[in-house]
């Protein structure tokens, strides 16, 4: 007989989470496969195809063999044109050599958080967040800080709180704009604030911009952190990616632009983890950053309409109380009025009411629960009309 034999788990990586948004989802798709009318609102992605130049230039990839290994930090020809963006449409002056494109705008933060901060280093992460932020920072040996924001500041850091959790071992800002899970978009006011905070202290900041182009008012537009001068500009790591704009999530195409001081340890990670983004993948995002934005005007049309219908569904029902997100296609209601934890809520609104949303506290924020509107009109109207249902027994 032999005996069960283990040995411990690394401090940092043995403690990480499997990522509770992918999880529910899961859930809701096994519902749905066992013939469950199952309103699902947990989608982090857009519901469009990738648009068909981008499509066609992958297959073209493939059709003519482009099937090897690439520059592990991307074909020079994207970098170029990624570097090209950045400085044209963002107001980020940026060559070739400060892009890293990497498998997933997902990899570029962990990559950036983990070649910068290590064990005695102090992350700054505003609450509500990306639930993915806090397990990065845990891989790399480093203390998440926590700074509240409010839904009466549009869930963005005032300059004020920010300021009052800083100390000398703070080495980086995680700055989400527009935000998942809240829709929050950043003033250029908002941003200017924190970047005289940064160059004041000295620390980095990680401006993850992958909803740059989900932006739905007149009044509110996207500001990169990094075009607010030369000495911000010096402390940004700016992180985007295809998709959510392009509807490319199974592509797995994102990319960061870095001082040079920092793009070699970067370079190097990346270069003993993944070797290279996937060669006829980087093909179509060479399409899609250089095709236009005719397809994501479409989209952010159907997103915006999505989204005031939502809202005013969500605003009607008893107890709930929301704020109409500037941005990305999530919105974050407060259901802390139940009395229920957002564990609870969410599971008893799934297994009685059909119902699937994220639970807000794996985002820092167990009063709230994450719904996507990257879903059809019906969907919507549906889930809403359940919740209220729910809502009303509670």
């Amino acid at each position: 007989m032999s005996k069960e034999f283990a040995l411990s788990l690394s401090p940092t990586m043995g403690a990480l989470q499997p990522s509770m948004t992918l999880g529910i989802t899961a859930k809701a798709k096994a519902l749905m496969a066992q013939g469950v009318d199952v309103a699902s609102m947990c989608a982090g992605e857009p519901d469009f195809d990738t648009p068909e130049h981008i499509k066609t230039a992958a297959i073209a990839a493939l059709q003519k063999g482009d099937t090897k290994y690439t520059p592990s930090s991307g074909r020079p020809e994207l970098r170029a044109a990624i570097a090209k963006k950045l400085t044209d449409e963002n107001g980020i002056p940026c060559s070739a050599d400060n892009v890293i494109v990497a498998p997933g705008a997902k990899f570029s933060v962990f990559s950036a958080v983990t070649a910068l901060c290590g064990p005695g280093d102090e992350v700054i992460i505003p609450v509500p967040f990306w639930l993915s932020y806090t397990e990065m920072v845990q891989a790399a040996g480093a203390t998440a800080v926590f700074v509240e924001t409010k839904a009466e500041d549009g869930f963005c850091v005032t300059r004020s709180a920010l300021e009052a959790v800083v100390t000398e071992r703070t080495k980086l800002l995680i700055l989400n704009t527009p935000s998942n899970p809240t829709g929050g978009v950043y003033s250029r006011q908002a941003l200017q604030d924190v970047a005289d905070v940064a160059v004041q202290k000295g620390f980095m900041v990680l401006a993850d911009e992958i909803y740059e182009k989900l932006v739905y008012d007149a009044d509110c537009s996207h500001t990169s952190l990094a075009s607010l001068g030369p000495e911000i500009h010096a402390q940004t790591i700016t992180v985007n990616g295809f998709s959510k704009a392009y509807s490319m999530t199974g592509w797995r195409l994102g990319y960061l632009a870095a001082p040079s001081w920092l793009v070699k340890p970067i370079a190097a990670l990346q270069s003993h983890s993944t070797s290279n983004p996937t060669s006829f993948a980087q093909a179509g995002a060479l399409a899609a950053i250089t095709g236009g934005d005719a397809d994501i005007d479409i989209m952010r049309d159907a997103f915006r309409e999505r989204r005031d219908r939502i809202f005013s569904l969500l605003s009607a029902i008893d107890g709930v109380t929301v704020t109409k997100p500037k941005g990305a296609f999530y919105i974050f209601p407060d259901i802390g009025s139940f009395g229920l934890g957002s564990m609870e809520f969410a599971e008893r609104l799934l297994n009685d009411h059909n119902v699937a949303v994220i639970p807000g506290k794996p985002f820092g924020a167990d009063t709230c629960v994450r719904l996507s509107y990257a879903c059809s009109m019906a969907t919507i109207e549906k889930a809403c009309f359940r919740l209220a249902e729910f809502c009303a027994t509670l």
